[in-house]
């Protein structure tokens, strides 16, 4: 046997009755597997070759890789990954991870899903969004799926779909409508501002199934569906929708809308120098899962647009939300995804194109940072700044790419009135002075700032560097680089080009380990894989702060990343950002090694 035969059958089969020790498993072989069966998976499909895209999955099904590094994504990567579900089961520890891996690529075939536990999370103005939490053993099946079923759609999915995809975000959305409402020669001026109501909660599920054809776990999508859910201890069923929390549910939403694009008009240039380009006079549809945007040449367009986009959208069980669906023209603007975009005149001509943040995503940061410095009476100047850091930064990152300068200015000074107003509450028999030389100096000795806000007990290198807030005004304006066309990670011809666009992403950290992370080119010296990989960021705009601070502690704290070098390493005494399972790897080699878990009987 070759081997590559060789690998494909520890992949599928993994081993028997050995024991398991997840510290010291070689996470990049397994990865590559997947990512091998990924690219395979993506190719069959661009390539119509179903018998092959099925025999493929199957595979993937079945891989001891794709269980392996679905179970670390979901225990160990997710930002959910301390939150049970209905069975209240986690696994947070080596031991428990290692057991989970076990348990569950011994029931891939015979897995019966449970019911969701319902849970509710503020939404804009007021409401409520409701959630399904799977419990921890659907969410490792569901990632184990999505790693056979994501591949094949990925070569499927229309260019201008941004959402929950690989390798695409928000910005890639809002630079498409960019480059499509930019410039005064643009003649698409009238928007249709679409959102859909309750689309998880009312995906039709015949549709859905129908959709996904012959895929090889069908029937065990239809189970989750199906599954139901657990709310104040009553269980309800679901006839409809897929809940949104789970693993699978964004992958499923965009395989439900797939098609919107031609059911709105749209139509390509499938020949000639320029293939690939929209057709004059057709609509352009831009979408991020259920919230989309179509460009159009008149009112009278968008309308039509609108009323094929409903016929369309009934039979799979979905609808407009009338109160957040409009048609307006450019020169009005409209939000999209926490942006505002509009085009203003200049001398009664058609003007610039600006795209910056919306006045409701202003006043929801701002009235967020004033609630948790109002939580924080009582706390040290430190606990102060790491709550509000990691906001600070994930807004701003948000933001970086449009017309931000000013607004980042203004938060500045709500976030000093904010921090001064803690102080003088904080000591209230003290004067403004002494406050002011307390807590305000040039903390950051890169900027001539003497009104940084720091804690001067809390030194972090022996350089004397004090702790203290960033500034959004600190976050430089940098046009997003749009993704090209249908380019997918799956793509095996687009290699080069990820390796390329991964090495330009702004990574989630501070200034000091972006130099680490440059230093490396970006790769872990131990495994020699790529230290940071970009995560699907959330839906809304307004989660994006929670989601940042989750990311910032998985990259800075124990689960993702750690300084390693400091007591000395083989390439000498400089500190290296490496990945901690790396890390953890490197240390059980050394024999510190945790009690293993076997592969064999485990229930």
């Amino acid at each position: 046997m070759n081997r590559r035969g060789k690998l494909d059958t520890i992949a599928v089969n993994g081993p028997e009755d050995v024991a398991l020790d997840w510290d010291g498993i070689d996470w990049r072989a397994h990865e590559q597997n997947v990512i091998r069966l990924r690219r395979r998976i993506f190719k069959a499909t661009r390539e119509q070759d179903w018998a092959t895209v099925r025999s493929l999955q199957k595979l993937m099904l079945g891989s001891w890789s794709n269980t392996l590094v679905s179970v670390r994504q979901v225990t160990q990567r997710n930002a959910g990954r301390r939150t049970a579900g209905i069975d209240g089961e986690v696994a947070l520890s080596p031991e428990g991870r290692a057991n989970m891996a076990v348990r569950v690529h011994d029931s891939r075939s015979s897995w019966e899903p449970l019911p969701v536990r319902r849970v509710y999370i503020p939404k804009v103005g007021g409401k409520q969004r409701p959630l399904g939490i799977p419990v921890l053993m659907d969410r490792c099946h569901q990632a184990r799926v999505r790693n056979a079923l994501e591949p094949e759609w990925e070569a499927r999915f229309e260019a201008r779909s941004y959402g929950f995809r690989p390798g695409r975000s928000c910005a890639d959305a809002i630079g498409a409508l960019y480059i499509t409402l930019n410039g005064p020669r643009s003649r698409r001026v009238w928007v249709l501002d679409a959102d859909l109501s309750a689309a998880f909660d009312r995906i039709d599920h015949v549709r859905l199934l129908d959709a996904l054809g012959g895929f090889p776990a069908r029937e065990l999508i239809e189970r989750w569906l199906r599954a139901g859910v657990i709310e104040n201890r009553r269980f309800a069923p679901t006839e409809e929708g897929t809940p949104q929390g789970g693993v699978i549910s964004p992958l499923l939403m965009n395989v439900a809308l797939h098609g919107l694009e031609e059911a709105a008009g749209v139509r390509y240039r499938r020949t000639g120098v320029n293939a690939g380009t929209t057709v004059a006079g057709t609509p352009i549809l831009v979408r991020y899962a259920d919230d989309f945007a179509v460009c159009c040449h008149s009112r009278q367009q968008a309308e039509q647009v609108k009323a094929q986009l409903a016929q369309w959208l009934a039979p799979r069980g979905l609808v407009f939300n009338e109160d957040k669906t409009r048609i307006v023209h450019l020169e009005d603007g409209f939000d999209f995804l926490g942006f505002n975009l509009r085009r203003y005149r200049r001398g009664g001509r058609p003007g610039k194109l600006l795209i910056t943040p919306s006045q409701d995503a202003v006043r929801r940061i701002r009235r967020r940072l004033a609630d948790e410095v109002r939580r924080m009476r009582g706390s040290n100047a430190m606990a102060l700044i790491a709550r509000l850091n990691p906001i600070i930064r994930g807004w701003a990152a948000y933001y970086r790419g449009v017309v931000s300068s000013k607004v980042f200015a203004a938060l500045d000074s709500h976030v000093w009135c904010l921090t001064f107003r803690w102080a003088r509450r904080t000591h209230p028999n003290k004067s403004r002075k002494w406050v002011v030389r307390r807590y305000f100096g040039r903390f950051n000795r890169f900027r001539n700032d003497r009104w940084v806000f720091g804690a001067r007990d809390r030194v972090l290198d022996d350089r004397g560097g004090i702790a203290h807030l960033i500034k959004f005004s600190w976050t430089g304006i940098v046009r997003h680089r749009l993704v090209a066309g249908g380019a997918s990670p799956d793509d095996p011809d687009l290699t080069q080009y990820w390796a390329v666009r991964r090495r330009k992403m702004l990574a989630p950290l501070d200034s000091y380990n972006l130099r680490l992370l440059a230093e490396q080119d970006g790769r872990c010296p131990l495994c020699g894989d790529y230290v940071l990989t970009p995560d699907q960021p959330p839906q809304s705009p307004h989660e994006w702060g929670r989601w940042w601070l989750s990311i910032v502690k998985r990259a800075i704290a124990a689960d993702y990343l750690t300084h390693h070098g400091r007591g000395g390493t083989p390439d000498g005494n400089r500190t290296r950002l490496v990945h901690t399972s790396c890390h953890r790897r490197l240390r059980a080699r050394r024999g510190t090694r945790p009690a293993p878990a076997t592969l064999s009987g485990l229930a």
